[in-house]
């Protein structure tokens, strides 16, 4: 029995290494490429170990980490939706818990349940935990986008309101680090052209 336990986790590992592939639309801090999947959860894990202290409320760090770490394995089936594609996120959820039942179902139950409750807990953004992590998923592309000189808000086109909508719950996380950001990261990209002051009507 502890044999097949063990054989279930090694296969979930093998699989999420396809978490690698899973391109991303923002570029790494150089402007050269675009990150990947697993890059963006390690970088979210280092910042919330680092920036946990700026939670409005405390918060079980460990737990906040592991939501990092797995809240986009599900992309491995689902693929990336690019925060800004308003057809694909249409059929995002149906799509990503379809992919949750398969590859969180590989593990032993036990750890199926364990994960796949922290992935929803994620989704729903009600916990300190989740919208810590979630205020981490949505400030780490404002730090790359304002260090890559807007190069992916430039390529897409996107604009000043459809980054406020997108963030509109960041601050529940975190309004200290949401304010930072805006400061930092928003505010002088807008004032560069980078990010756009409103959407181009065609």
């Amino acid at each position: 029995m502890e044999r097949e336990r063990l054989k279930k986790q090694f296969e979930f590992c093998r699989e999420i290494d396809k978490e690698k592939f899973i391109g991303r639309q923002t570029y790494l801090t150089d402007g050269q490429r675009k990150e990947n999947d697993a890059e963006h959860a390690w970088h979210m894990s280092i910042m919330a170990i680092l920036l946990s202290e700026y939670a409005n409320e405390k918060i079980d760090v460990l737990k906040t980490i592991t939501m990092l770490l797995i809240h986009d394995l599900v992309e491995i089936d689902a693929g990336d939706t690019y925060a800004y594609d308003e057809e694909g996120n249409k059929n995002k959820r149906q799509r990503e818990e379809t992919a949750a039942e398969r590859i969180f179902g590989l593990l032993p139950p036990d750890q199926n349940e364990k994960l796949r409750g922290l992935w929803e807990e994620f989704e729903e953004g009600a916990t300190p935990e989740a919208k810590f992590a979630r205020a981490m998923d949505r400030i780490q592309p404002l730090m790359l986008n304002d260090a890559s000189k807007g190069k992916s808000w430039i390529e897409h086109g996107i604009c000043l309101e459809q980054v406020m909508r997108r963030n509109q719950s960041t601050a529940d996380g975190s309004k200290e680090l949401w304010d930072f950001a805006c400061q930092n990261f928003i505010c002088p990209n807008v004032e560069k052209g980078s990010l756009k002051q409103q959407e181009e009507k065609l």
